[in-house]
């Protein structure tokens, strides 16, 4: 029965390992995205997608002004 325990405790002291290494994965994870999102910020293509986004939401704004968008005819 003691080598049970001894099993025990190593099964604890790995998944604490385990823990700790997949903690530490998630914070590089997290430091690249955020590094690529800096990066792609300063790109072109960031640039154009932000205005993009600038420009659909001014639009967005100024379109309906409560009438609906498609009027229907009848005869």
């Amino acid at each position: 029965m003691g080598c049970f325990a001894c099993f025990n405790g190593s099964k604890q002291q790995r998944k604490e390992e385990e823990r700790i290494a997949s903690e530490e994965a998630r914070a590089k994870a997290a430091e690249a995205a955020e590094k690529r999102q800096q990066e792609f910020e300063k790109s072109a293509a960031g640039r154009a997608a932000r205005a993009q986004i600038a420009a659909s939401a001014k639009q967005s704004a100024n379109t309906n002004k409560g009438e609906p968008a498609l009027k229907w005819q009848i005869g």
